[in-house]
């Protein structure tokens, strides 16, 4: 995202490069001076495996995310979070003799097992949240009403991106492109946290929204993205009611919803 936003891909390859430095150094001195200061095997080392052993499956289930839909992945995360609360003692009685240690272990099983519980309703109810926010997008006043949603017009390649331009010039309308992908991590946070906000659906009611899908990232995508010279997604271009590209307010990388609508109304009162 850094090299996408400047540019610059020698600054870039060199805080990758500063960055494997740092987390090769501790390595190589827990490698050296362990065995002096560490403290000694034994028991406490299980919990220390089986933590990190959930920590792993949390990964994995954070890098399906970019391939699998939301409800699946929410499913995923309430099954880790639900079975390392049983595994911490969440559903057990706890003896009067038990350390201080063992109750906070339970309490945070608790949390995790609420959580998922949470994680689960928000599956069942069809909500659109996130692991952090698993019941965003339910109404909880009884209105039932739906939730609002940005309709995107898709595009594929740059004809219908031609053609799609003329005719919102014609018409007097401002246009915003979205560049999007399944393995875009940036991308899914756009949709669920800024694209989902009431404020920024409103604030588009009068764009033509359009969105380019490069998942597949074939000849048409790539000449897409070296049209707007964008290293890949997201990246959001604006063009004003008179067809002018508004360079000033592209986005590029993940932007909050308030941020976002800054450059949203920026581009509406040209």
């Amino acid at each position: 995202i850094y090299i996408g936003q400047t540019g610059d891909a020698v600054m870039g390859g060199l805080a990758l490069f500063a960055l494997s430095i740092g987390m090769g150094l501790p390595l190589i001195l827990v490698g050296t001076l362990g065995g002096k200061y560490l403290p000694k095997a034994g028991g406490w080392m299980d919990a220390v495996k089986a933590v990190f052993g959930v920590v792993l499956l949390g990964v994995a289930i954070w890098m399906l995310e970019r391939f699998l839909s939301a409800t699946i992945t929410q499913l995923m995360w309430a099954v880790l979070l639900i079975s390392s609360a049983v595994y911490m003692g969440a559903t057990e009685s706890i003896r009067e003799a038990a350390s201080g240690w063992i109750r906070l272990w339970k309490s945070i099983g608790l949390v995790l097992l609420l959580w998922g519980a949470l994680m689960l309703i928000g599956v069942a109810a069809g909500a659109k949240g996130t692991a952090l926010a698993p019941l965003s997008g339910i109404s909880l006043g009884g209105g039932g009403g739906e939730v609002a949603e940005l309709e995107f017009r898709m595009i594929d390649n740059e004809a219908e991106l031609d053609q799609a331009l003329e005719q919102a010039k014609a018409a007097g309308q401002p246009v915003m492109l979205d560049f999007y992908a399944d393995w875009c991590i940036s991308c899914k946070e756009m949709e669920h946290n800024t694209f989902s906000d009431p404020r920024v659906i409103d604030a588009l009611s009068g764009f033509l929204v359009l969105q380019a899908d490069v998942t597949a990232n074939n000849a048409d995508h790539k000449a897409l993205l070296k049209r707007f010279d964008l290293y890949g997604p997201p990246g959001i271009i604006f063009w004003d009611a008179s067809g002018e590209r508004v360079r000033q307010h592209w986005v590029v990388g993940y932007q909050p919803p308030e941020e976002f609508l800054g450059h949203v109304t920026a581009v509406s009162n040209r």
